[in-house]
């Protein structure tokens, strides 16, 4: 139990300093799009610089929820807070889905109403800023995500989604940037609306990964998979009658029946049970509790072990 604690906690104070280093770039980059797109007389970059600034407060929303989730069970919270990560998630979805929207009609609306043939020629600044602002952007989505995947994190998975948007967003902003200095003006709505297509799909992603959390939804087929391998390695385990997992969150609740010998002594059934639980939770880190049922042969009740992290 104190393993995981000690696991969770350095989780999160991994994903609260890269929510802080992801912070103070975007707030850096939000003022150099802003400078470049005035000088360089560019309203795409102008627009791109407002995105970033935007990514800012995804990144206290995720901030926030991470912490709270971290809190330990309370009162009226018997089971934790693990949850609030997952409200975090959808709320950067649907800011995501909203950004994207943003995108794609404003594509759309120049294009019929020919707004782009308006534009002034944007000046070389506003073009090095937006392929600076690609590459920076890129490397914090892998950033993000690679520490994302190592914390278990579904909240700062969606923030990272939020950097590839804004790196979509500036690689709109290029091709506008581009095309008007080579007279085609066009590139630019049109570039927007295919990247509205790709925002939306991943806010669609988020979301329905952070619903099926928030509703008991059962581990992935390989964990399960997983669990069982190491569960039947176990000696006195002689099979497995029933399995049952579901997220909470980023973490895990186990309920398994496993088989034994039905002339085993109580204290032997109890040694059995008690290598199950503590194998899964060593194998496991996300996995918050585990109950594990005995079922014997014969004709007698199972009994059960449970304990959580």
């Amino acid at each position: 139990m104190e393993k995981g604690r000690l696991l969770q906690n350095k989780n999160v104070n991994k994903a609260i300093q890269v929510s802080k280093i992801t912070l103070i770039i975007n707030l850096s980059l939000s003022l150099l799009k802003f400078v470049a797109g005035y000088i360089g007389k560019s309203s795409a970059m102008l627009s791109d610089a407002v995105h970033s600034a935007s990514d800012v407060l995804s990144t206290i929303v995720v901030m926030v929820g991470i912490k709270i989730s971290e809190k330990q069970p309370d009162r009226e919270h018997p089971y934790g807070h693990e949850r609030m990560e997952c409200v975090a998630s959808i709320i950067l979805s649907v800011a995501l889905a909203i950004t994207g929207a943003g995108i794609g009609y404003s594509g759309i609306k120049k294009i019929f109403s020919g707004q782009y043939n308006t534009f002034s020629v944007p000046g070389g600044i506003a073009l090095t800023a937006a392929v600076v602002s690609i590459v920076i952007k890129e490397w914090m989505y892998w950033f993000t995500r690679g520490a994302a995947k190592h914390t278990n994190s579904d909240a700062l998975m969606a923030d990272a989604w939020h950097h590839r948007s804004d790196a979509l967003s500036s690689v709109g902003s290029l091709i506008g940037i581009l095309g008007a200095r080579l007279g085609y003006a066009i590139l630019d709505p049109i570039a927007s609306v295919v990247i509205c297509g790709c925002i939306l799909k991943a806010a669609l992603d988020i979301f329905k990964e952070s619903i099926n959390k928030m509703v008991d939804h059962s581990c992935d087929n390989a964990t399960e998979t997983k669990i069982r391998e190491v569960v039947l390695q176990q000696q006195g385990v002689d099979g497995i009658d029933e399995l049952k997992t579901r997220m909470f969150g980023a973490k895990m609740y186990v309920d398994i029946e496993i088989l034994a010998d039905g002339n085993l002594a109580l204290y032997d059934a109890h040694r059995i049970a008690e290598g199950v639980h503590q194998t899964i939770e060593n194998n496991f880190p996300q996995c918050k509790h585990c109950m594990v049922h005995v079922k014997t042969n014969e004709l007698l009740p199972p009994f059960c072990i449970g304990r959580g992290r």
